[in-house]
C-alpha cells in the first residue's frame, strides 16, 4: 500500500486525506498546532482510518511514496527541502485535484490583487449558463474537495473548475495546465516568502505558459511593461478602450462608451456591474473574456452580471448610518489593495488601517490617504509603524486605537463632525496579529457596524 504524509489540518488537508485514502493509500495527515477543534478533525478522520498527528513538525521518512502540502505551508520548509533531496515526490493539495480533475477545463485565475471578485464573477456567469462550474482554491471549496465529490460521484458532474489560485499553489503545482489563465494585476507581495520580485513574478508566468488561453490585464503597468514579445497571442484587456489594447486588438476585451466589447462586438453594458472602481470594471472584462473563449453566449453573460451582489469583504457596504456609508474592506491586505480600495470610494473618507505588516511600496497608499482621508485610525501590530509613517510623510489626523471596537466607536464619534461620507475598513495588512483572517476581521466589523446601527454600541 502506497504511503502519503499530508501537512495541514484545514479544509484542503482533510479533504486530500480523504481522497486517498478512498483511493488505497496510507494516510498520515500532521498540524503542526492543536486546539480543541483540531482534537475533534482528528477523532473524526482516525474513525475513517487516517492517522492524524497534532503538534507536530514534518519530518520526512524514506517510507514515503508522497508528500502533499496544504496552500498556507511554506514550499522552502526545512522538512519539505530534506523531503526533496530524497527525492520523495512533494506536491501541493491543488496539483493533487488537478490530477484527478485533468479531465475537466479549468479557468484558473491568479495575481496580486482582484483574484476573488474576477473569480466570484467568472463563476457566476458560467453557472447562469447552466453549466456546473464551481468556484474553488482560495474561495468557495478546497480544490480537493471538488475532486473527493467527482470521485465518490455523489453530486452532478463537473462542467468546468473555475480556481482562484495563489503564488504559494502555482509554485506547488508541477503539471497543472488550465484550459483558461488570467492574470490581474501583479505588485509586490508575499516577498517574505518568495524573497525577490523576478521569482514572485516568475512563479505566476509559469501558470500562464502552461495555459491554453491567456487572459491578461492590460492596464497594469508592470504586466504592460513586460509583455514584450512573451504574450503576444493573449487576449488582452482594458478599460481604456481598443487602442490601449497591448497586442492583436482582434483578441482583446475593452471598454467603449461603457459597453464591454471584443473586435467591435457589444457584449453588456459595464455600469451593469454594481461594484465600483474602475478597477471592478477590469475584473468584469477578464470575467467576461473568460466567458466569451468558453463559448458562453451574451444572454447569460448579461444576467450573472447584472445579479452579482459582489465580494463580501471587498468594498462591501454594510450599512448607511446617518448618512455615512460603512464599507468593508477587509480583503485588503496589502499596499496596493488598499490604495485602490481607497480610490474607489468617495471622499471624505475615516479609514481603519493596521494589522500585521507586509513587506511592500506604501507611497501611493499614503498619496491616497493624503487626497482622501479626513482622519485615520490605526489597528493592531502595524499601528505605531504606520504611525510613523504617516508623520513622515507630513499626514498627522491619525490616531492608534489598537482595536476595532475603539475604532467603530471613535468614528461613530469623529464622522459626523467631520463630514465624512465613508467609514472604510481597508486594512493594508494580514490580519494574524488579532483574527484567524482577512473574513474574521471583516465579520467583526459587521458585527460592530450592525451593533452601533441598532443602537447597542
Amino acid at each position: 500500500m502506497p504511503k502519503v504524509h499530508i501537512i495541514g489540518l484545514g479544509r484542503s488537508g482533510n479533504a486530500a486525506a480523504r481522497l486517498l485514502k478512498l483511493q488505497g493509500w496510507d494516510v498520515i495527515l500532521s498540524d503542526r498546532n492543536s486546539s480543541s477543534t483540531l482534537e475533534t478533525q482528528k477523532q473524526q478522520l482516525e474513525t475513517e482510518g487516517i492517522q492524524v498527528e497534532l503538534g507536530h513538525t514534518f519530518q520526512p521518512d524514506t517510507s514515503l511514496d508522497l508528500i502533499v502540502v496544504s496552500p498556507g505551508v511554506p514550499w522552502d520548509s526545512p522538512g519539505l527541502k530534506v523531503a526533496r533531496n530524497l527525492g520523495i515526490e512533494t506536491i501541493g493539495e491543488l496539483e493533487l485535484a488537478w490530477r484527478n480533475l485533468r479531465h475537466l477545463p479549468w479557468v484558473c485565475i491568479t495575481g496580486t490583487n482582484g483574484k476573488t471578485t474576477t473569480t466570484a464573477l467568472t463563476t457566476a456567469i458560467f453557472q447562469a449558463a447552466g453549466l456546473n462550474a464551481p468556484a474553488c482554491g482560495n474561495i468557495g471549496y478546497a480544490a480537493c474537495e471538488l475532486a473527493l465529490q467527482e470521485y465518490q460521484g455523489i453530486e452532478k458532474p463537473l462542467d468546468w473548475v473555475i480556481a482562484e489560485v495563489s503564488s504559494y499553489q502555482i509554485e506547488s503545482s508541477s503539471t497543472l495546465t488550465p484550459k483558461i489563465a488570467i492574470w490581474t494585476t501583479f505588485t509586490p507581495d508575499h516577498l517574505s516568502r518568495h524573497y525577490t520580485l523576478e521569482r514572485y513574478y516568475d512563479i505566476k508566468a509559469k501558470l500562464l505558459y502552461q495555459s491554453q488561453i491567456q487572459i491578461i490585464n492590460g492596464d497594469d503597468p508592470y504586466l504592460r511593461e513586460t509583455a514584450n514579445q512573451r504574450w503576444l497571442s493573449a487576449s488582452w484587456t482594458s478599460v481604456l478602450g481598443r487602442e490601449k489594447l497591448v497586442a492583436n486588438p482582434e483578441l482583446g476585451f475593452y471598454i467603449d462608451n461603457n459597453w464591454v466589447m471584443q473586435n467591435g462586438d457589444k457584449i453588456v453594458k459595464a455600469d451593469a456591474l454594481k461594484m465600483v472602481g474602475s478597477h471592478n470594471q477590469q475584473n468584469l472584462l477578464m470575467s467576461v473574456a473568460a466567458a466569451r473563449l468558453a463559448g458562453i453566449e451574451t444572454p447569460a453573460i448579461s444576467q450573472a452580471v447584472s445579479d452579482f451582489p459582489g465580494v463580501a469583504h471587498r468594498l462591501e457596504q454594510i450599512m448607511t448610518w446617518k448618512g455615512i456609508d460603512w464599507i468593508n474592506d477587509s480583503k485588503a491586505t496589502n499596499y496596493d489593495a488598499a490604495e485602490v480600495g481607497l480610490s474607489a470610494v468617495n471622499s471624505p473618507v475615516i479609514l481603519i488601517a493596521g494589522g500585521e505588516a507586509k513587506q511592500g511600496e506604501d507611497r501611493a497608499w499614503i498619496n491616497q490617504i493624503k487626497a482622501k482621508a479626513v482622519s485615520v485610525l490605526l489597528i493592531g501590530d502595524a499601528a505605531e509603524a504606520f504611525a510613523k509613517r504617516l508623520i513622515e510623510e507630513n499626514y498627522s489626523n491619525f490616531e492608534i486605537v489598537e482595536t476595532m471596537e475603539k475604532a467603530i466607536i471613535k468614528s461613530s464619534e469623529i464622522a459626523p463632525k467631520l463630514g465624512a461620507k465613508v467609514v472604510l475598513l481597508s486594512p493594508a495588512c494580514a490580519s494574524f496579529d488579532q483574527y484567524q483572517s482577512f473574513e474574521h476581521r471583516g465579520d467583526h466589523f459587521r458585527k460592530l457596524c450592525l451593533e452601533l446601527q441598532s443602537g447597542r454600541v
